[in-house]
């Protein structure tokens, strides 16, 4: 990450996407070098609305996403899977999720990010909603199980790069990280809903309430996005906003290969890609190492202390991320800083948790590792957004992908681990 404060302060990738197209901007001494902002922002009391709206819509993605790992173990019983074919079915949300990351990131640049969550969000909502009729109605449940998770990771794959890219163009710098952080938490706030509600609906109502009630709760949150604050504006994408620029540059091949030679992009990536391959190894590794070591524990002290903690952690850290830039210091180091705690220190507690000998500790040390990781919402997810705001849900797109590939590699050693955030 040190790379990226020193060419932060001399160069940014985005040169590669605008150079063509806009004059040279004023470099201010510590900060990148960007090119004069449209005065699209929003305004404060606009940004807190979205906040809100968008944490609600990242709660409701997981809390669908969810929704097949907490009914797995019914749907296998009902319908005669294995542990391997329900592992087939789990692990092939990630195929489909690696594949829609750039394409999200490329058309939210292209025509705005709140247009792609719109369509995205009623897709993903619909197939959730719909799941259980697939399964009753087709022969070959396995079949159609596979396929409908593999649609939701296509459809729920351009979500985090099209929040990118809607918080690189109506966000300014120094509230990039609590928008971020905030909405990032979501993903805690869901997991934590549906393992609570959707296990209670699961054994009252059966398998099948729980997609339901998920599935029509996303579709009924678009409905009121596209009503409230789109205002009921069609969010029609046309080939041609596609291929318009606007106030976007083209990103030819060209422009993709000189940006992804930059040190500071590679740097970001393989950041991204230690992180997520560090949370989904945890997630993955975790219950098995609790229910091995200490077999007596109750299972909801480890599943949901944790995500406790990660929730304010978030807000904590896109708080401190914002504050500190707002009083002056550099973008880049605050960002270095962020990321500091999510990878350094929380490996820290991680190796602690190895040599530990009692239940409580170990909670307190996997509590503390999964908070100290949320602060890489203000780190390197923020980071890429300051490096090349005009294509940052493209390259965003690209870091995702790198990250997801962990999840397939995981689910085929583990197959009954739970989905983990972006």
């Amino acid at each position: 990450m040190a790379v990226i404060q020193k060419h932060g302060k001399t160069y940014s990738p985005d040169l590669v996407c605008h150079k063509d197209n806009h004059p040279p901007a004023k470099i201010v001494p510590g900060c990148h070098k960007k090119w004069p902002e449209h005065n699209t922002s929003w305004s404060r009391p606009v940004a807190r609305i979205w906040t809100v709206v968008l944490l609600l819509g990242t709660c409701l993605l997981y809390c669908a996403r969810v929704a097949m790992p907490i009914c797995a173990v019914s749907m296998a019983e009902q319908f005669g899977w294995s542990k391997r074919e329900s592992g087939m079915v789990l692990g092939s949300f990630f195929w489909g999720y690696c594949f829609t990351q750039v394409f999200g990131g490329y058309v939210s640049d292209r025509v705005g990010g709140e247009k792609v969550l719109l369509l995205s969000a009623a897709a993903w909502g619909s197939m959730t909603a719909f799941t259980p009729i697939l399964a009753h109605f087709c022969s070959q449940p396995i079949l159609s199980m596979t396929l409908a998770r593999f649609l939701m990771g296509l459809l729920q794959g351009v979500h985090y790069p099209s929040l990118a890219s809607l918080c690189s163009q109506k966000v300014v710098e120094s509230e990039r990280g609590f928008l971020m952080s905030t909405v990032g938490s979501g993903s805690y706030l869901g997991t934590l809903v549906i393992g609570g509600a959707g296990s209670l609906m699961l054994d009252l109502y059966g398998w099948q309430s729980v997609f339901y009630v998920s599935g029509l709760l996303s579709v009924l949150w678009a409905y009121c996005m596209w009503k409230y604050l789109l205002k009921g504006e069609g969010p029609i994408i046309t080939l041609e906003s596609l291929g318009s620029s606007g106030a976007q540059s083209k990103l030819t091949k060209r422009h993709w290969l000189r940006l992804l030679k930059q040190p500071a992009v590679c740097a970001v990536i393989v950041t991204h890609l230690c992180t997520a391959s560090t949370f989904f190894t945890l997630l993955s590794w975790l219950p098995t190492f609790f229910k091995d070591t200490f077999p007596d524990a109750k299972g909801w002290v480890f599943n949901v202390i944790p995500w406790l903690v990660a929730i304010p952690s978030s807000l904590f850290s896109g708080c401190l991320s914002d504050h500190l830039i707002s009083q002056g210091f550099d973008t880049a180091s605050v960002r270095k800083l962020m990321q500091f705690f999510s990878m350094g220190v929380s490996s820290v507690f991680t190796l602690l948790l190895c040599g530990t000998t009692t239940f409580p500790w170990a909670v307190a040390f996997v509590s503390a590792t999964m908070g100290l990781t949320t602060f890489s919402h203000s780190g390197v997810s923020v980071n890429v957004q300051d490096l090349a705001p005009s294509c940052a849900g493209a390259l965003f797109g690209v870091m995702n992908t790198c990250g997801a590939f962990s999840g397939p590699v995981l689910w085929c050693c583990d197959a009954e681990c739970h989905p983990a955030p972006a």
